[in-house]
């Protein structure tokens, strides 16, 4: 969702070039990631007073999905000169790379979370939802 917020965001103040898109979606990524790897670091010093480099490492990579999810909408924008894409259609193509990975992701966590195909189905709408909401705001602010 970060990905799609990101694009949406870019998207909309006007022309950019392809590479300060992916610049800016890879660069996010990895901003949101180091927050989130401080705020469960942070948060693990207070409940056991000491940090070790081991749980430094574990809770890095336990957060790396946030840098991966905006991976395939940069891979999207850097390969779109292949398809001939003007600014709006780079960002378009990264939209709908990140909002399939946001669905995609959603329905694999709840599988790997041993929920029932109902509720993997239901995951994956919610965040099919989501994600049609940030289209809209897209399509919003564009006009």
């Amino acid at each position: 969702m970060l990905a799609a917020s990101v694009v949406v965001g870019a998207g909309t103040l006007g022309s950019f070039p392809r590479l300060q898109l992916i610049a800016l979606l890879l660069g996010t990524g990895v901003v949101f990631w180091a927050a989130h790897v401080f705020a469960r670091l942070f948060g693990a010093r207070l409940l056991v007073g000491r940090l070790s480099w081991s749980v430094i490492r574990r809770v890095s990579r336990q957060e790396r999905p946030i840098i991966e999810a905006a991976v395939p909408p940069a891979l999207a924008a850097a390969i779109s000169p292949l398809f001939d894409l003007g600014p709006q259609g780079i960002a378009w193509l990264a939209l709908l790379v990140a909002l399939a990975g946001q669905v995609g992701w959603a329905t694999v966590a709840a599988r790997r979370a041993g929920a029932s195909r109902r509720l993997m189905v239901f995951a994956g709408v919610i965040n099919l939802f989501l994600g049609l909401l940030i289209v809209l705001l897209k399509v919003g602010l564009a006009h």
